[in-house]
């Protein structure tokens, strides 16, 4: 299994920082787990919000490997529990899928194109968390779906 995060701009405190690394090594007995940084763009004024989505869309979808099962993190996205992102690991390597990409945005959000290219759309909760400990919250959840899977007793 691979699993590739795909993110705008680099986790800023050192605390989130540690906490996804620890994550991110606990995940590797599952399969290749990558964290790619991908430059956000500065906004200046409101009137390049517009922009600023669509070249970190851009550098976002060169990023993401044909083949890939993609599930983007987005406010409007679907928000589901613990057990069901296990059952969705479960469900689609059954079909097959062996790549796997999660997107998290950056301050602005989104660009349509990339929201478009996803296979899910997620939240992860219906309060606003910052975009790095968001990255926190999805590797932790990405670990607790496979201990989950595997019968391993992280999950209680």
């Amino acid at each position: 299994m691979k699993i590739r995060l795909i993110v705008v701009g680099k986790t800023k405190p050192p605390y989130l920082a540690e906490g996804i690394r620890d994550y991110i090594k606990r995940l590797k007995r599952y399969g290749a787990v990558e964290i790619v940084v991908v430059k956000g763009v500065p906004e200046r004024s409101d009137r390049n919000k517009k922009l600023v989505l669509e070249k970190e869309g851009e550098r976002i979808l060169s990023k993401i490997d044909k083949g890939s099962f993609v599930i983007v993190l987005d406010r409007a996205g679907r928000l589901i529990t613990s057990e069901e992102l296990a059952g969705v690991f479960r469900r689609y390597q059954d079909r097959g899928v062996r790549s796997w990409t999660f997107v998290i945005g950056g301050a602005l959000g989104l660009a349509p194109d990339v929201i478009r290219k996803a296979n899910i759309l997620l939240a992860i909760s219906k309060m606003t968390f910052t975009h790095d400990m968001t990255r926190l919250i999805l590797v932790e959840q990405i670990y607790r779906a496979m201990t989950i899977n595997q019968g391993t007793p992280y999950h209680k």
